[in-house]
């Protein structure tokens, strides 16, 4: 069998009524769709955004990591179609949107990623509309996301059939995964007011262009820190890879099936110098690296990990500077409806990733040329056996579809700032009706923060924005302890 390497990530946008009474705002005409929109824009866009992602996810918390920077910034880009005012002023600065026909852009990069019939890889993206039976939605929102995003509108029933549509939605979801990620929506997620449900999944498997041998991998020392050591599964093989490096750290380029994509691993040359050298990384850092990367001759040896990984990512987006579309009362989705009484309560990520092997025998002839030895200058050694990070990057348009850095090849389930309160509000506060209150949160590291309930947040609805992740094992007692300090109309 052969060394294969999945990835999964769906990311789900709640939309939620948030009152009514707004004036209409003018209707926005969709710019007709011109040739030849330039693609550098979008991807150059997406993977700053993925950059920044990482750089607040990292700072959050220690551990693993990983997500779709892609799948976020499509789910983000199609609500985008329906802001207006500075809310889409701040949503196109954070999602680095071009300036010019952003949506028409996404419609090439989506045409792009799709692979050839025989690619010998699967990757899939999928985005779908789920609107309120009968709401009266703006003609144009529909026409651009359908157009652009080929997000058709899918009528439920969220007033009085709220549990049908949950496992509608989730049906859809899971068979965008291969059946990966189930019960995306929880029950009481969606409620009698939800309005729209925006979702984007994206599911991508492939094998290795060269294929490692299964005979090979043994259980090897892996630096957590510079003192601290445990065992991992280290595959090895010897191969030809893009390879270049600098003064911090050496860099491999493994290319998937297909040659489309490839999984970028940047390796610091010191064991505790991953935070350090993630600081400094810009996107146009991880294009320069995959442009200098030249074929040679390398002994690899890289960890077996597999991975999940939840975030919420109000907090984040907030400090990236998209804040008013959480806040009721001054996000303006009025492209969406006409009114400006919808706004984002939640934005909630989830991605699986597993890589591991099957060894085969075409795989051991990687050591064939052992006899050259003499007259060729001795291979490179890339041995990931500290922490690394790792980015998957479609080669052709160069943007990044995954990233994340493994701390602990061991550490199978991530927990971010998925249990950290989604918002300020209480539970006993809104059951009283009281106007504001102050009550103690726990964060996952431990630490206390107290906030106020807004008197506006009661008198309006929350919007949604979850992003989904299957997740492996039982939910560590730490992260449970702190789940039950969550509103009860979050849980």
């Amino acid at each position: 069998m052969k060394k294969t390497a999945g990835t999964i990530s769906a990311c789900v946008v709640l939309i939620v009524s948030a009152g009514a009474g707004a004036r209409a705002a003018p209707r926005r005409p969709r710019t007709p769709a011109r040739p030849g929109v330039k693609l550098t824009p979008i991807v150059t866009g997406n993977n700053d955004f993925a950059l920044n992602v990482y750089q607040q996810l990292a700072a959050g918390q220690d551990g693993n990591l990983f997500f779709s920077p892609n799948s976020i910034h499509a789910a983000l880009a199609m609500t985008s179609t329906g802001a207006r005012g500075n809310t889409a002023a701040q949503m196109s600065k954070t999602l680095r949107l071009p300036t010019q026909n952003p949506h028409e852009a996404y419609a090439g990069l989506l045409k792009q990623l799709k692979p050839p019939k025989e690619g010998g890889y699967e990757l899939r993206v999928a985005n779908a509309l789920w609107g309120q039976k009968g709401y009266p939605w703006i003609e144009e929102f529909l026409k651009t996301t359908k157009a652009n995003y080929d997000a058709g509108l899918r009528e439920v029933d969220f007033v009085t059939a709220t549990e049908a549509a949950r496992r509608t939605i989730n049906a859809w979801v899971e068979r965008q995964t291969n059946d990966k990620i189930k019960d995306l929506l929880k029950p009481g997620v969606l409620k009698p007011l939800t309005r729209l449900v925006l979702t984007n999944a994206i599911y991508f498997k492939g094998d290795w262009a060269s294929q490692f041998d299964k005979k090979l991998t043994r259980a090897m020392p892996f630096k957590l820190s510079a003192s601290r050591t445990t065992k991992a599964p280290m595959m090895y093989q010897k191969a030809k890879f893009g390879y270049t490096e600098n003064n911090t750290a050496q860099i491999l380029s493994m290319p998937y099936k297909g040659k489309d994509l490839s999984m970028l691993v940047l390796l610091p040359k010191k064991v505790d110098g991953l935070a350090d050298m993630a600081k400094k990384l810009t996107a146009g850092d991880l294009a320069a690296f995959a442009a200098k990367a030249r074929q040679r001759e390398v002994r690899v040896y890289m960890p077996k990990f597999k991975m999940t990984s939840q975030f919420s990512l109000k907090q984040v987006l907030t400090a990236m500077g998209m804040s008013e579309a959480f806040v009721p009362g001054k996000a303006d989705f009025s492209g969406m409806n006409g009114k400006k009484d919808l706004f984002i309560s939640a934005v909630i990520h989830k991605a699986f990733v597993d890589v591991n092997e099957e060894g085969t025998e075409a795989a051991a002839a990687t050591g064939v040329v052992i006899g050259l030895t003499s007259v060729m200058p001795q291979p490179l050694v890339f041995r990931a056996d500290h922490p690394f990070l790792f980015v998957i990057r479609h080669d052709r348009t160069g943007a990044i579809l995954f990233m994340g850095r493994v701390m602990d090849p061991r550490n199978r389930s991530v927990t971010g700032s998925f249990f950290v309160k989604p918002d300020t509000t209480c539970a006993t506060a809104t059951q009283n009706r009281k106007s504001a209150c102050l009550a103690p949160w726990r964060q996952p590291a431990g630490r206390l923060a107290t906030g106020n309930c807004p008197a506006a947040y009661h008198r309006k609805l929350p919007i949604a924005i979850i992003s989904g992740r299957r997740s492996i094992g039982a939910r560590p007692a730490a992260a449970r302890q702190n789940r039950l300090q969550i509103p009860r109309e979050y849980l």
